[in-house]
């Protein structure tokens, strides 16, 4: 289990994330929705351990970023690295044996060519692939379907589904509803750095409702539309 307790996050005064307590179970898939600013991106890299933060976050099997894989909105990649010596670099980092990577090359990617070549959607998809491959315990995908095409969309989605089964941690945010009903057990609504609301699959309908209620309908009327 992951336990985080009276997370906050400040950049000077800008108070990013404010007093967050969730809990995240094996086995369960966890939605994380807001609109853009709320924090969202924030709170994943301080799970990940790649932000500092004030607060607790607990793992009940030892250390998390030794079994995590996180998926950035926009993964990085070095320069002049083929998808293919991407992945066994991965697989390095987790201490996984050599394995046929082309078997597992799943979304028919061009291994060969070099990764920063690739369009957005390839690259999170070889991003995806790589902790995958890790084989972790816990998944952080920030944005998986951003910029995927929709057969992709759809292997993402029981991907999704098999490693619920295998009772690992997932933690995702999207702002594809859809998405969401299709693969999340709980949904926490993030904004302006606090929870708002979290609910189960049950109650998926109301977040849904007063997200596109926090003040859609006055944006849309500046438009003054004739």
């Amino acid at each position: 289990m992951i336990s985080i307790k009276s997370l906050s996050k400040n950049y000077n005064d800008n108070e990013v994330l404010k007093d967050i307590n969730l809990s995240f179970n094996p086995g369960e898939i966890h939605g994380i929705v807001g609109e853009n600013g709320a924090g969202k991106t924030t709170l994943f890299k301080a799970i990940a351990g790649i932000e500092s933060f004030e607060g607790v976050i607990g793992y009940s099997k030892g250390n998390l970023k030794n079994v995590m894989g996180f998926l950035q909105t926009d993964p990085y990649f070095l320069s002049k690295i083929t998808g293919k010596e991407y992945l066994r670099l991965l697989c390095k980092a987790r201490s996984q044996k050599e394995i046929a990577i082309s078997e597992k090359n799943i979304f028919d990617l061009p291994l060969d060519q070099y990764a920063e070549t690739y369009s957005t959607g390839m690259q999170k998809k070889l991003a995806l692939t790589g902790i995958l491959m890790q084989k972790n315990d816990v998944y952080i995908l920030d944005e998986p379907f951003n910029g995927v095409d929709i057969h992709s969309n759809t292997i993402i989605n029981q991907i999704l589904l098999k490693l619920k089964e295998l009772n690992k941690i997932i933690i995702l945010s999207s702002h594809i509803f859809s998405t969401l009903y299709d693969t999340c057990d709980y949904l926490h609504y993030l904004k302006n750095g606090s929870i708002l609301r979290s609910a189960d699959k049950s109650e998926f309908q109301t977040i849904e409702k007063e997200m596109q209620g926090a003040g859609i309908q006055y944006k849309i009327d500046k438009l003054n539309l004739k």
